[in-house]
């Protein structure tokens, strides 16, 4: 197959890929960016733009960045490290590891999820971000005690998709519990030292000054720098700092797997690499996707579609940063990319700059009626509806989990607040109505609250723990579309 960068129209590509991701940071996207592009022949070039640290250099191929989910990868071949090394089954309940998670759904019969099922994302857990997010230098201690404390279900083991970092955390306690070193300990010895990935640890401290990007989110027109959290018991959802170079010589390295002219390269066979991108849990393709067929692997994501085939691509958020690895089996070509901003979306510059790349050369069911709110949506919809009404932080930090007020401040959101109701008029919490954001009311909905000139509605996401609190809270003025 002819390198990429042998082949008619590279040069222009490539120009195209300087214009994308430069324009990220000219339209405020994130202060800095890096991307990287490698093929079957191994890592080919990178770009960076902006400041890795406002007022500092522009990102290479050595600046480290927080990769955040992509760290997933790293988990699973971890464990299959250890399942190939015959100490661990797959199908072994996690409860033979975190004793302390009580298993749960359905009443009367309930169910614990296997290994397999947390590394397939079908544990049974709710979706997390970003209240996982901030969790990650718990103890593990501590980290048991909010297991024993009870999790929620949402629905039952195996039998359907939903992101649960939560569940992730878990699996780093298999490697723990199984190698007998802390996770990222074990992942050093067994993967980052054999792959040659020297630049990449989960040791922000570690990092030479001057090579770390800064993290930020954004204030009111400006960059605010966040702090960086350190190692522990949720490094294995998302604790892994990397950089472009180390991180495309990590996704090919998972890609050749599908060559059968590539020497097999250890330290976890090409077999188990390809395992890690086949589906195990199906999820159904949105409409405009355009998909044949997605799903979620081991730490990964697979989706096939008709022009170009299957590929594999994981994403990752973190409070500061975004990245997005994808790569085409087929060609062996593939992307990565960092931002140094809160969940500022990588995925879209990475996955358009895969598909620039591959052009060189070359009726869904009605969904079923949701179910009514369960009490507990009720409950907490009307105190959302109430905060519209009138904002208190007291009743705020009483529905709210502690991630929510560090994500953005409380004061920061009763004025954006404040903002709408100027726009949408007198609210009328009595009338608010209360709809699923996911079309399963699986701990994800709206309250939409009538007001005079207009129609407000949060959306709320709950959390792991019990009892039942929000994990993300955001305020919207409907357009008149959907009012």
């Amino acid at each position: 197959m002819t390198p990429l960068k042998d082949r008619p129209g590279f040069d222009k590509a490539r120009s195209d890929l300087t214009e994308l991701f430069a324009r990220r940071v000219g339209q405020g996207r994130a202060p800095g960016c890096y991307y990287a592009v490698f093929d079957a022949t191994g890592p080919l070039f990178g770009e960076g733009f902006g400041a890795a640290t406002l007022g500092g250099a522009v990102p290479d191929g050595q600046t480290r960045f927080r990769i955040a989910s992509c760290t997933k990868s790293f988990t699973v071949a971890a464990l299959l490290i250890l399942r190939d090394a015959g100490k661990l089954v797959l199908d072994t309940p996690i409860t033979a590891y975190v004793p302390e998670l009580r298993g749960t759904l359905p009443a009367g019969a309930p169910a614990v999820p296997t290994v397999r099922m947390l590394m397939a994302m079908a544990g049974g857990l709710p979706t997390d971000d970003p209240w996982a997010d901030r969790q990650e230098s718990l103890t593990g201690a501590a980290f048991r005690a909010v297991i024993e404390r009870g999790v929620r279900f949402t629905t039952v083991p195996g039998t359907r998709f939903e992101y649960s970092n939560l569940g992730y955390a878990l699996l780093g306690q298999v490697v723990e519990h199984v190698s007998g070193q802390s996770f990222p300990d074990f992942v050093a010895e067994a993967l980052l030292g054999p792959l040659g990935l020297e630049m990449t640890t989960f040791d922000y401290t570690a990092v030479p000054q001057g090579n770390m990007a800064t993290g930020y989110r954004p204030r009111g027109g400006a960059w605010l720098a966040l702090p960086f959290s350190g190692p522990g018991a949720f490094s294995s959802i998302g604790g892994v700092i990397s950089t472009g170079d180390d991180l495309s010589r990590w996704a090919q390295w998972l890609c050749e797997a599908f060559r059968d002219d590539s020497p097999e390269r250890g330290p976890l066979s090409a077999a188990s690499r390809r395992e890690m991108q086949a589906v195990h849990c199906p999820i159904a393709p949105e409409r405009e996707e355009a998909l044949l067929f997605k799903g979620y692997g081991f730490g990964l994501m697979a989706q096939t579609d008709a022009r170009h085939g299957l590929k594999v691509h994981h994403s990752g958020g973190y409070p500061g940063f975004s990245s997005h690895m994808r790569w085409h089996p087929e060609t062996g070509i593939g992307v990565v990319g960092f931002e140094n901003a809160t969940y500022s979306g990588a995925t879209l510059p990475v996955t358009a700059a895969l598909d620039r790349l591959l052009e060189l050369g070359d009726a869904r069911p009605t969904a079923p009626k949701p179910p009514k709110p369960p009490e507990t949506v009720r409950d907490l919809g009307a105190k959302v509806a109430a905060l519209v009404a009138g904002w208190e932080d007291a009743a705020a930090e009483a529905i709210c989990l502690e991630n929510v007020a560090m994500d953005r401040p409380y004061d920061e959101r009763a004025a954006d607040l404040a903002a709408l109701l100027a726009r949408a008029g007198t609210p009328d919490p009595a009338r608010a109505e209360i709809r699923p954001a996911d079309g399963q009311m699986f701990g994800q909905f709206e309250v939409r609250v009538p007001c005079t000139t207009g129609l407000i509605v949060a959306t709320v996401l709950l959390g792991p723990p019990e009892p039942a609190r929000i994990q993300t809270l955001q305020f919207r003025i409907a357009p008149p579309t959907e009012a």
